[in-house]
């Protein structure tokens, strides 16, 4: 199945079902899901887990996805119309020509190891363990209150196998954890070094061959 592109260039196939795609809800926070399905012209994905509770993200809401064909990137342009809980699931729309864009991404990955956070000006230090991380940020669970919060620059810490990595960037969000879980989820955006980057890539591609063998080795 197509989508009309931008400009009247010719249709652009959407992805096939179960293929990650990414909501990219600006400020640079880009959210993996996955397509479910496509009905009518709609897009159903499952929602991403950052977003349970928050009212900021009800139907109406207009943003872009993403996927990432060979050599390329697909964006398009859709209208949040509907959100289901069980399962948890949105509906989009498009709300415009899908377009080819070649602007880099960086790809999310990861999760278990510890992370230790330090405020670079004030703040109590926060211990977490991480949810995932990319070239250009992390995601961890921290089980106990913080003082940090949105603004911040903080120094984090993290064993990614057997490299330590240390990444200095800005709180970008602190949020109550999902699902009645206990603790909070923060977000930190920073942009890694060369030498940093390479490490965190071969950490999340490593993270992703593992996950794929687990799903393999379940479906079976």
């Amino acid at each position: 199945m197509s989508v009309p592109a931008a400009e009247g260039a010719p249709p652009i196939e959407l992805p096939e079902i179960g293929t990650t795609v990414f909501l990219a809800m600006g400020e640079g926070l880009n959210l993996r899901s996955k397509l479910q399905a496509v009905e009518g012209g709609a897009l159903i994905v499952t929602a991403p887990l950052e977003t349970t509770g928050l009212t900021v993200f009800e139907p109406g809401r207009e943003f872009e996805i993403f996927w990432a064909p060979p050599r390329t990137r697909v964006l398009l342009p859709c209208r949040l119309t509907a959100v289901s809980d069980s399962p948890p699931r949105w509906t989009l729309v498009p709300a415009g020509g899908a377009r080819h864009d070649n602007r880099r991404e960086f790809i999310r990955g990861g999760a278990g190891a510890a992370v230790r956070l330090d405020a670079e000006v004030n703040g109590q230090p926060a211990e977490g363990a991480l949810l995932d991380i990319s070239e250009g940020g992390l995601r961890c669970w921290i089980d106990q209150p913080t003082t940090l919060s949105q603004g911040d620059r903080v120094s984090a810490t993290v064993l990614l196998n057997t490299a330590e990595v240390r990444v200095s960037g800005v709180v970008h969000a602190v949020r109550p954890a999902p699902h009645g879980d206990p603790g909070q989820h923060l977000v930190l955006r920073f942009d890694a070094k060369e030498d940093v980057a390479r490490m965190i890539r071969r950490y999340v591609f490593a993270w992703e061959i593992d996950e794929y063998r687990w799903v393999e080795s379940s479906e079976s």
